[in-house]
């Protein structure tokens, strides 16, 4: 398991990869302004995705620790 401190960095890492610095500090500032149910959000972000595909790439995620 991650450090907190380990998790953050790579959470940021991550956004900024994939979304770039400005848009990711934008989406942190979005999660921490508005009132959400994360259990909810999560829910529909999934929705259309098949349960054997999640789980196979959470697999593969988990592997990928590991090593």
């Amino acid at each position: 398991m991650l450090t907190d401190t380990i998790l953050k960095n790579e959470g940021m890492r991550v956004l900024a990869e994939n979304l770039g610095w400005v848009e990711a500090e934008r989406f942190i500032a979005l999660m921490l302004r508005e009132p959400f149910d994360y259990t909810e959000w999560q829910e529909d972000l999934y929705k259309d995705v098949p349960l054997k595909d999640f789980l196979s790439s959470a697999m593969e995620f988990r592997k990928r620790q590991t090593k």
